[in-house]
């Protein structure tokens, strides 16, 4: 850890600013400035070269709060890190914490008063200057005309991210995600231009134009010999299109229906239920399988379940990733399993990233997982190679 960092220190307790301040003089910190008023630390904030590097925060303050502080700090978009230094409880942490990553602002972690060396040792030999998020500002902002010419160009590209089975390892599809390879930016992650083909009514040709790859390669794989379920991403917008069924359908040709996945994004309200109902029956009769994807992080997840014929519901990664030691995720987790297998419908744990997270739906009744743990989205030319190398990771366990 660099010694040299510039450091601000918030708290309205004078005494424990000042544990604090010596705490750091310790550690051999020698840049640390100590506010009792976010007011004062903003001020200080503004002056040229004195933006601080980490920013040890109470939340519990007068005048302005820890909250209202962060808030101020996104909008100057800091690049620096924090940490919380709180008596609050867990669950005023929790949402403090994940409040904080809506920002883009990066937490190194939380320490309990009252503060011990012990604990900011630990917490700051974690900063690195690397480890630091560029805000959303920063992003390579991407127009909708040079999206489209991307979509049209053929600068898009399927990456696919393996699903196995929970019970016995078996890889029994992938889902499709897509990403841009740009000639300049390389490859470019979809957070940076699916928003923009949403909103500029270019989602529908993007959305064909994935699919019609993905079932391409699902043809491959089936002269391969792999026996793949391929999902897709769908959105509202392409199930309002009254030729939606027809256009899968003829692409599919030759492959089984039930080898494809449409997973149905939650994300937007349905503004034509009776063309998504039109054209989710027809796929539905057509033995296509279809998905609700994230389910419980968008509108209206209970109303969709009920009207639309759902084969398969994914639970978020947001309830799966540390279901196995928070509560309350475990209670959202298992109430959607439930929900899932009342239903008779297929249940997909997302967000599987580690061991932990692996070992606690090996628990469950779930049937399918994915996630970094089990693999990453690759090319199709590295599936293969992934598949050798989980058949021999599950042969350790």
């Amino acid at each position: 850890m660099n010694k040299l960092i510039n450091i601000f220190v918030l708290d309205d307790d004078p005494f424990t600013l000042k544990l604090l301040g010596r705490t750091l003089a310790k550690l051999g910190y020698g840049r640390v400035s100590c506010f009792e008023r976010g007011d004062a630390a903003l001020a200080a904030y503004e002056i040229p070269g004195c933006i601080p590097d980490v920013i040890l925060l109470d939340l519990n303050m007068p005048s302005m709060d820890g909250i209202e502080f962060v808030r101020h700090l996104a909008e100057r978009c800091f690049i620096g890190a924090l940490i919380l230094v709180s008596g609050e409880g867990e669950r005023m942490l929790e949402a403090t914490n994940k409040l904080i990553h809506t920002h883009r602002l990066s937490v190194l972690g939380t320490i309990r008063k009252p503060p011990t060396l012990a604990m900011l040792s630990a917490v700051l030999d974690k900063w690195s200057p690397h480890i630091v998020s560029k805000p959303f500002a920063a992003s390579i902002p991407y127009d909708a005309e040079t999206v489209d010419a991307a979509i049209v160009k053929g600068e898009l590209i399927n990456y696919y991210q393996p699903k196995v089975a929970v019970a016995t390892g078996k890889i029994i599809g992938v889902e499709t995600l897509v990403r841009w390879q740009h000639p300049l930016d390389g490859l470019v992650l979809p957070d940076l231009f699916i928003p923009v083909a949403e909103t500029s009514g270019q989602i529908n040709k993007l959305t064909r134009v994935v699919l019609k790859e993905a079932l391409s390669q699902s043809k491959v794989w089936q002269e391969e010999g792999f026996s793949l379920q391929v999902a897709v991403n769908v959105s509202m917008d392409d199930l309002a299109d009254v030729s939606f069924a027809d256009f899968v359908a003829a692409e599919a040709k030759g492959l089984q229906p039930q080898s494809l996945m449409l997973e149905i994004t939650e994300g937007r309200l349905i503004q034509n239920l009776s063309t998504v109902l039109d054209v989710c029956a027809r796929l539905h009769l057509r033995k296509f399988r279809l998905s609700i994807d994230d389910f419980g992080t968008g509108h209206s997840s209970f109303v969709q379940l009920h009207d639309l014929p759902f084969d398969e519901l994914k639970i978020a990664k947001m309830f799966t990733h540390h279901a196995w030691h928070d509560a309350r995720l475990r209670a959202i987790f298992k109430s959607s399993l439930n929900l899932a297998l009342q239903l008779g419908m297929e249940a997909v744990a997302e967000g599987v990233e580690n061991a932990d997270d692996w070992a606690f739906l090996r628990t469950t009744q779930c049937h399918i997982a994915q996630g970094y743990f089990i693999g990453q989205p690759m090319p199709a030319a590295a599936l293969p190679g992934w598949m050798d190398e989980w058949q021999y990771r599950m042969k350790q366990q």
